[in-house]
């Protein structure tokens, strides 16, 4: 089963560090203090009345700078605060989904499904994936909340406006200093992240029997990664640059027509020019499987215009099935995992049928009109707080540069991204049984069932979910849950 994780993935991205804020004191203008001194100097000889109108003008004023000072919202605190607070609360939750990898029985749906054998093959995998995924959150928070505690985003800001000159480049130039910057996250991003991925994939997965990949392939897809990154980010990171710098009373709408312009490209040109960088896709041979799916294709009137195969396991043993596409011009890509572990084609053409099901009932459109709302209004709350001179120096910043507003901002609104991210693993989730039981409705049951259970087994996916775990993480429901439902559907058919 999947595991979404509500994690803020624009926050992982940048590995965000924040400094805690100037004191009001020290916020105060010099200047400012020197003229009010030589203004109370000027009147004391010759205006006394006045003289102490001018002490209690500017006795107020202080009083007032004080009391503001010290109704300041502590935006750095509050932030790390919360991230520590959402830190025990899933630790918590991971502590009860170890608990139950550690059961020694299969849940009563599926005893006489699965196999022993693959049961604790299951169970070796949960826990070695949980004692990694402990590990790594800790190293991960402890990381995050430092690197924001300690100013180093600030610091590191700064530091790559101090590069530029030594290249011959202008530091006042905000897109070269935010792609200066950029290049220095990623590659930190790139260091910390290797050993932990350099485990799971080599250690783990190989543990398990799943990875495929050489060191070599796996440097080489690192490689690629990055040059894509390179290619990529400027011309976007300018972009959102320059909109916001010019975007005036519009903004939103500006910032949501781009990233919505730039999802439909890059949804474009990924499955025609980026993918293949990483795998290679081929025609499904003719034969009884290709004529199956496209008469299945066919009879739902899915504009089906290719249909692949992927060589995933040239890099992993597990197992899927997608489709996607605009329009009249859809295509589904099988893995040639899931064809190799699925020896009856009738149930590869019943996971097709959940897959279609998910298109025919307007799920990639309902979820893709979401997505877009909600980046809309994100923008939208962005706009009202890009210019709180407040906020910016509560993270250590005494300029206000594009990028780090919008990560600040990211920061501020992680409370109501976990919630939006909860909500959106309670829509898929219905999404899905909704999806299982149009697959059952075309008379796939008998099908879908055994392909499901299939899945499960050579993937090694959790057979013992907590249900406060699933409910919080998961944008699939657990099997047990997905054959009960199957089974309901079909007696209703029957």
């Amino acid at each position: 089963m999947e595991d979404n994780r509500g994690k803020n993935t624009y926050l992982k991205a940048t590995n965000e560090v924040v400094d805690d804020g100037d004191s009001a004191e020290s916020n105060r203008d010099p200047s400012a203090n020197r003229s009010e001194i030589r203004r109370m100097k000027s009147f004391s000889s010759s205006h006394k009345p006045l003289f102490l109108s001018s002490i209690s003008i500017s006795f107020s004023s202080r009083l007032r700078s004080l009391v503001l000072a010290a109704m300041a919202i502590p935006y750095m605190e509050t932030v790390v605060g919360f991230m520590i607070v959402m830190y025990i609360f899933e630790t918590y939750l991971d502590l009860r989904q170890h608990a139950a990898h550690k059961l020694p029985t299969l849940p009563k749906t599926l005893v006489g499904v699965i196999s022993q054998e693959k049961f604790e093959k299951s169970r070796a995998y949960s826990l070695d994936k949980s004692y990694f995924h402990f590990v790594h959150e800790f190293v991960t928070i402890l990381m995050d909340s430092a690197i924001l505690f300690f100013g180093i985003l600030p610091w590191f800001w700064k530091l790559s406006g101090g590069f530029l000159p030594m290249v011959g480049l202008d530091p006042e130039n905000e897109i070269l200093h935010t792609l200066s910057f950029l290049a220095g996250v990623m590659t930190w991003s790139q260091i910390t992240d290797l050993p932990f991925s350099l485990y799971s994939t080599f250690v783990i997965e190989s543990r398990h029997g799943f990875n495929k990949q050489t060191i070599w392939m796996f440097i080489r897809d690192m490689i690629k990664g990055i040059l894509l990154s390179v290619i990529l980010a400027p011309p976007i990171v300018a972009a959102i640059i320059v909109i916001v710098q010019k975007g005036g009373p519009y903004l939103a709408i500006y910032l949501w027509a781009f990233m919505f312009i730039l999802s439909l490209v890059m949804m474009t040109i990924y499955p025609v020019l980026i993918a293949p960088l990483f795998n290679k896709f081929t025609p499904l041979p003719d034969g009884d499987l290709r004529e199956k799916i496209e008469k299945l294709a066919s009879s739902l009137k899915f504009p089906l215009k290719k249909l692949f195969v992927v060589d995933g396991s040239t890099r992993s043993s597990h197992s899927n099935a997608y489709m996607y596409g605009f329009f009249k011009n859809k295509r589904i890509v099988l893995y040639d995992t899931l064809i190799q572990q699925c020896k009856n084609e009738d149930e590869i053409v019943a996971v097709i049928a959940h897959e279609l099901g998910h298109w025919k009932l307007n799920h990639t459109t309902y979820s893709f009109i979401a997505v877009q709302i909600l980046a809309f209004l994100q923008f939208g709350g962005y706009t009202l707080v890009r210019n709180s001179t407040d906020l910016f120096r509560s993270f250590g910043f005494d300029t206000q540069p594009v990028l780090i507003g919008l990560i600040i901002f990211q920061h501020t609104v992680i409370p109501l991204q976990h919630l939006v991210s909860f909500g959106l693993n309670l829509v898929s989730r219905a999404f899905e049984f909704q999806a299982d039981a149009f697959a059952v409705n075309l008379g796939y049951a008998k099908d879908l069932r055994p392909a499901l259970v299939k899945l499960q087994e050579e993937n090694l996916s959790a057979m013992n979910t907590d249900p406060l775990y699933s409910a919080y993480h998961y944008s699939h429901p657990p099997l047990v849950e997905r054959l009960r439902a199957i089974d309901g559907q079909d007696k209703k058919t029957d």
